[in-house]
């Protein structure tokens, strides 16, 4: 009878304690923590969650289509594939490797295994058993898949892991357990950037998922723990070992027998190793820029629920200006010619090469790789950093001769990456701006570089027409001629600039600007643009559309500044557009998925002239004696292009930029080529002159045109007609030599000067 009343009494007083008071305080706080934590996820506190009927609409999404100016499917944009992989395409050994090692209560949770996580909580928290597992399912994992993650400034992991079990109790509703492993199996990301299961299984087996054998597909699901770590291409003993785990798993939940277990287990891991990329494709630099740009565009814009669009899931339009059979043959010119090249560029260097023998460059190089720098935080010396990056593995590497899988290092794929010579080629309308190809490297897959839309290069003699008009249309007279012969200027630190390849050429010799631009010659560029003076060219060249800040130097003379290669187009265009720049762009209209225009998009044309008529029919009848007679003349005695064309070369100092420009009546087409690396150039300039580097690449291209009579109207067309006073005042000797009493009288004038910067 008095045991209940001691008992009573006991609690009371051992509620009294502080030590329990506190730790009663302490674990009530937790659970209002935790449970305001998942109220605030639930209510939408840290962004709206997807609703059921949002996800009703995950299989019914429609992925944005990329179309060109003839209303071709060029690309699409999606997060969930509109034909993916069916249920009855998976093997059944898939989904039970898959079941066995990721989720073996699959079918019989709600999207939250609660008995899962029971276990994780007592056996790996309280007792520190590591092999109980994770706690997560396949539901959690494809809600991860479909939504992502997102960073908070506090408890990120608890937000997205609250976020992840509410939206993945709404996806069982929705959902059949077959319909959920079909959306996992086509969106669940494998190694190498590689998502979806029929991805996966092209690019490391080289067939179909419906084919993998039982050991294939244990290999695949046992990458999900890792990506990288168990990257059967990178670390192929780490991934056997992790195969046989699965395997085992699939023996221990009754899908394999003992007997089979042990017979895949020692068989090899042997790879089929395919790149199966996203990346390949018409036109990839251009579609990854669209994608950038769309996304900013949308960012503005508003459906009429008054949600943004979805450039994945809505079935956005989105057309271009691009076309994409002239696409097809500006990639075609540039492989070919840059295959070509390269083998030159390399045999030119042999043994010396600077990507081989160049330790300060290759050492500087190494400090900017991400491993390493994950390697020296970690704390290993130089020594323990060399030795890991010198570790060998499967690595599949570019090359021009074929994509192959070598057993390499890291720091012999990045000799092998220096190597490279990389370009940029974009052609527009020059009336519009419109961009017609777009060529940013030469492959996206392994380099994501985008040299059309990203890059600054220094344009070299590209920029001496800008210092010609600026003269021009200052009152320069076309036959006003210039000595040939380098002069010092003592107020910029004795800078003697001199002409390319010409050690011997008359001093006394001069050149009208006709021969002196046509030939690129650099003395007198320099003497025209003293004799114009740096700020009126300055002005000349934001009139034509420059808007980077130029150095105020006579070096600018010779393209020492470094320009967007887009809008270098741009103001190119405005000498066959009138006098008037343009600003190349590719997005017409985006409509929705009823053909509804939602934002639609006009060319920028500059609505004031740039410069004269008269000054635009002179440069332009120069840039055609460029092509007819002076650095880019191969156009007409090598490649035979009898169309009306008229250009410009350039080649940057110590050869590191190959440039030309050629200009059409009805196409601007503007090429670069160099190493992405600006430590390193070409060996001579007879490889990196522009009229060797990158004018082929517009001569195959202009070639393949001419081939198609579908492009007459841009082929056959001709230019403007000057007028009579432009030829007249035209109408020179290109050159003139010194007289007696002249030559006499400059052989005793000392070569040096001061340069004009007023």
């Amino acid at each position: 009878m008095h045991k209940k009343p001691l008992k009573h009494h006991i609690n009371l007083k051992l509620l009294k304690q502080k030590w329990v008071k506190w730790l009663l305080v302490f674990g009530a706080s937790i659970f209002v923590f935790f449970l305001s934590i998942y109220l605030c996820t639930l209510w939408g506190v840290f962004g709206k969650l997807p609703t059921t009927q949002d996800l009703k609409t995950i299989e019914q999404a429609q992925a944005t289509q990329l179309l060109d100016c003839n209303g071709k499917l060029i690309g699409k944009y999606y997060i969930y594939d509109r034909q993916p992989l069916p249920f009855n395409a998976f093997p059944k050994h898939l989904i039970n490797a898959l079941i066995a090692t990721e989720d073996v209560r699959f079918y019989e949770h709600n999207g939250v295994d609660n008995v899962s996580l029971l276990r994780v909580f007592f056996k790996n928290i309280l007792l520190g058993n590591k092999s109980a597992g994770g706690g997560s399912t396949i539901t959690l994992q494809l809600a991860k898949n479909l939504y992502g993650r997102k960073q908070y400034a506090m408890f990120s992991m608890l937000i997205n892991k609250f976020k992840e079990s509410i939206v993945a109790k709404r996806i069982e509703r929705v959902y059949s357990k077959e319909d959920i492993l079909t959306m996992y199996l086509n969106t669940v990301p494998f190694p190498d950037n590689t998502y979806g299961v029929e991805s996966a299984a092209q690019k490391f087996f080289n067939k179909a998922a419906k084919h993998l054998t039982v050991e294939e597909a244990a290999t695949l699901v046992g990458t999900l723990k890792a990506t990288s770590y168990y990257n059967p291409r990178k670390h192929l003993e780490q991934s056997k070992s992790r195969r046989n785990i699965v395997l085992q798993q699939m023996e221990k939940y009754s899908y394999l027998t003992e007997v089979a277990t042990d017979s895949l287990s020692n068989l090899p891991l042997t790879l089929h190793y395919k790149s199966f990329n996203h990346d390949v494709g018409l036109a990839p630099y251009f579609r990854a820029a669209i994608k950038k740009e769309v996304l900013t565009i949308l960012d503005t814009l508003k459906n009429k629920d008054g949600e943004h669009y979805n450039l994945y899931k809505d079935g956005l339009i989105v057309h271009t200006t691009l076309d994409s059979t002239m696409q097809a043959m500006a990639e075609s010119a540039m492989k070919m010619h840059l295959k070509k090249l390269q083998k030159t560029h390399e045999s030119a260097f042999g043994k010396l090469a600077p990507w081989l023998s160049n330790s300060k460059l290759i050492q500087s190089e190494i400090k900017k790789l991400a491993r390493y720098k994950t390697l020296k935080e970690a704390g290993l010396t130089t020594q323990q950093i060399s030795d890991s990056l010198a570790v060998k593995q499967p690595i599949e590497l570019f090359s021009w001769e074929g994509d192959t899988v070598r057993n390499v290092s890291i720091i012999d794929s990045l000799k092998h990456y220096l190597k490279f010579l990389n370009t940029g080629m974009l052609s527009i309308e020059p009336s519009t701006g419109a961009i017609k190809t777009y060529v940013g490297g030469i492959d996206y897959r392994f380099f994501k570089y985008d040299h059309v839309s990203q890059s600054e290069r220094q344009i070299g003699s590209t920029f001496k027409p800008f210092v010609y008009t600026a003269a021009i249309e200052n009152g320069m007279k076309p036959c006003t001629y210039f000595p040939l012969s380098a002069v010092t200027y003592t107020n910029f630190d004795d800078w003697t600039p001199t002409n390319s390849g010409n050690k011997n050429e008359d001093p006394y010799i001069n050149y009208n600007l006709e021969k002196a631009l046509s030939n690129s010659v650099n003395t007198i560029a320099v003497k025209v643009f003293n004799e114009v003076g740096i700020p009126k060219v300055i002005t000349q060249a934001k009139k034509l559309g420059i808007t980077k800040d130029l150095p105020e130097e006579p070096s600018l003379a010779l393209g020492v500044a470094e320009i967007n290669l887009k809008e270098l187009t741009g103001v190119y265009a405005s000498y066959v557009n009138n006098s008037l720049p343009v600003k190349p762009y590719a997005i017409t209209k985006i409509t929705d998925k009823n053909g509804r225009v939602i934002i639609d998009f006009k060319p920028e044309v500059s609505s004031e002239k740039a410069y004269s008529d008269y000054t635009r029919q002179i440069m332009l009848e120069i840039m055609k004696t460029t092509v007819n007679y002076g650095t880019a003349s191969r156009l007409r005695n090598v490649y035979g292009l009898q169309n009306a064309i008229a250009g410009k070369t350039g080649t940057t100092q110590n050869n590191k930029d190959g440039w030309f420009v050629a200009l059409t009546p009805k196409l601007v087409t503007v090429t670069w080529v160099g190493n992405d690396n600006h430590a390193i150039g070409f060996k001579t300039t007879s490889i990196g002159q522009g009229a060797n580097s990158a004018l082929p690449i517009f001569a195959n291209f202009y070639k393949q045109l001419n081939a198609n009579s579908k492009f007459n109207t841009i082929t056959k067309s001709m230019f403007e007609k000057p007028k009579a006073q432009v030829l007249q005042d035209l109408d020179c000797e290109p050159e003139k030599r010194d007289g007696f009493l002249k030559r006499l009288f400059k052989g005793k004038k000392q070569k040096k000067k001061k340069f004009d910067v007023n």
